[in-house]
């Protein structure tokens, strides 16, 4: 499919570049560890909870190794020595922890060649729980009734767990196939996880692994109900990226935004620790078969969405060529982009569908997550409602697979029940009544739509050059993306970054690994 016409050498050099781009940062990722990274471990091999002050059980242990011991060569060593010496199975170790009566630093360090053996019971059963997580989703989407392709995406965010389930169930027996629970605000700054049901949170709802269950069961039983199986959505992002995924994974949800890019721009995390986190929760994904969702869509609420076009574009290459080493097939890689022109712009609609329609032909296999309007939205709801309107013909003519929709009411306060559900029946309605629009139309030669995604495609390959030239660290510095510029060792986080010791290891990541390499 090339309705655009576009130039396949530019598509080819664009796609070398970011490779070049993610390579570069690799070897930045491959010797260091985070402190997010060894508490996932920790969560892998069946260790959760809190202590009698709030703090989670994974926080205490990495704590104490950064205190007492070298974190440097993995938090997988030091639970093995101490289960080694002490002759304890591990839930035994930690009642004796937990009471302070052992210290996770106080034995000798065994050979790592024993690592493997003595925490291998622990992470193989986690494992399995994930393997069938994935196998059941599977059968689950196999077995569903689908009217479309396209799944619409709906947005809850209470605060209050409960509330989430009642609105989640609503909006998903109205017709809605994906439910996304917002993070509670500034989760993502949080160097740890909250534990247990939540029901109060401030614009949104924590992400814990138990609101993840009590979600998970909710839209289950739509499922049994219904035999449309509705996808989960929650955000590992943030300074526990890598926890959040591991915790989704367990839990079955379908969808995480996940992208380092995000947090580093739009949160002040620092760049190094995010790229690290980001690989070893995109493993995680490939490995449970979640999709990602990248945060692109967000360039266009700092920067004008004509002019800065090219810098989603670019962005989506590099996305896509981090997410393939982290070994996320391109079925698992949703794109981010937007429906974020100025309506007022003399043939925006048009300009808008030029955007969608190359994001599709250039990554074909890809689920894109296609955003709504939200910065030209005002309290005009009748306006909103066209432009919503609008935004979903562009979404059915260009096939997009992962369909967020509008609310009329953005601008005014959080969307009622009944707004999700007018979104949804004007989306159901445009997909029905224009289902074949993207199959009968084609595009003048270079006429207009034509010109505008080879102009950005154009604009993308050349800043891809300069990034490739530059590094990205670099490049973020400078503010190439969202016209945001973050220094390389500013932001939160980076005191959580290491660098890995000649001896370090990590059993969860060294099995996922070797499990593509199986394959």
């Amino acid at each position: 499919m090339n309705k655009l016409n576009l130039n396949f050498n530019q598509i080819i050099a664009c796609r070398e570049r970011a490779e070049a781009i993610a390579i570069n940062v690799q070897q930045f990722i491959d010797k260091h560890t985070t402190v997010s990274i060894e508490r996932t471990v920790l969560r892998l091999l069946g260790i959760d909870g809190i202590d009698e002050f709030g703090v989670p059980i994974p926080n205490k242990i990495v704590s104490d190794v950064l205190k007492l011991g070298n974190l440097s060569l993995g938090i997988s060593l030091y639970m093995a020595s101490a289960l080694h010496f002490t002759g304890l199975n591990l839930n035994d170790f930690l009642a004796k922890y937990m009471k302070e009566d052992l210290n996770i630093c106080s034995y000798p360090l065994i050979d790592v060649k024993l690592v493997d053996d003595i925490l291998k019971p622990y992470y193989e059963k986690h494992l399995k729980k994930i393997k069938n997580n994935k196998i059941s989703r599977t059968k689950f989407l196999q077995d569903s009734i689908r009217e479309s392709n396209t799944d619409l995406y709906v947005i809850v965010a209470t605060g209050n767990i409960d509330e989430d389930v009642t609105q989640a169930v609503a909006a998903a027996k109205a017709g809605a196939d994906i439910i996304a629970v917002i993070r509670s605000t500034g989760q993502s700054l949080l160097d740890f996880v909250p534990f247990g049901k939540t029901t109060e949170g401030f614009g949104g709802t924590y992400a814990t692994q138990e609101n993840f269950k009590i979600m998970r069961t909710a839209l289950d039983k739509v499922y049994e109900e219904e035999k449309r199986y509705i996808k989960l959505v929650n955000y590992a992002s943030g300074l526990c990226m890598p926890e959040i995924a591991a915790m989704g994974a367990l839990e079955r949800l379908d969808v995480l935004l996940n992208d380092s890019m995000y947090g580093i721009i739009f949160r002040d995390i620092n760049m190094k620790r995010t790229f690290v986190d980001q690989y070893f929760s995109r493993l995680i994904n490939a490995y449970s078969g979640i999709i990602i969702n990248t945060g692109e869509d967000n360039y266009l609420t700092t920067s004008d969405a004509v002019s800065e076009a090219h810098t989603v574009l670019a962005s989506q290459f590099i996305n896509e060529a981090f997410a393939k080493k982290a070994h996320l097939p391109e079925n698992l890689m949703g794109l981010g982009h937007a429906f974020e022109i100025n309506p007022d712009v003399e043939n925006s609609f048009l300009l808008e569908l030029a955007q969608a329609e190359m994001a599709r032909e250039i990554f074909p296999n890809a689920p894109l997550k296609y955003m709504p309007p939200t910065k030209y939205i005002n309290g005009n709801i009748f306006r909103a409602y066209q432009q919503n309107a609008m935004f979903n013909i562009v979404t059915t003519a260009t096939n997009q697979s992962i369909h967020l929709l509008g609310m009329m009411t953005e601008a005014i306060h959080t969307p009622f029940m009944s707004d999700r559900y007018l979104a949804i029946k004007n989306a159901k309605m445009v997909q029905k009544s224009m289902k074949s629009l993207g199959e009968e139309i084609e595009f003048k030669k270079d006429g207009l739509i034509q010109k505008r995604a080879q102009t950005v495609l154009s604009e993308a390959n050349e800043l891809l050059e300069q990034i490739s030239r530059d590094g990205m660290f670099n490049s973020l510095a400078n503010g190439v993306f969202a016209d945001t510029k973050r220094p390389i060792d500013g932001g939160k986080g980076l005191d959580g970054v290491f660098k890995k010791d000649k001896n370090y290891i990590n059993v969860i990541a060294n099995r996922m690994e070797a499990s593509f390499s199986e394959n």
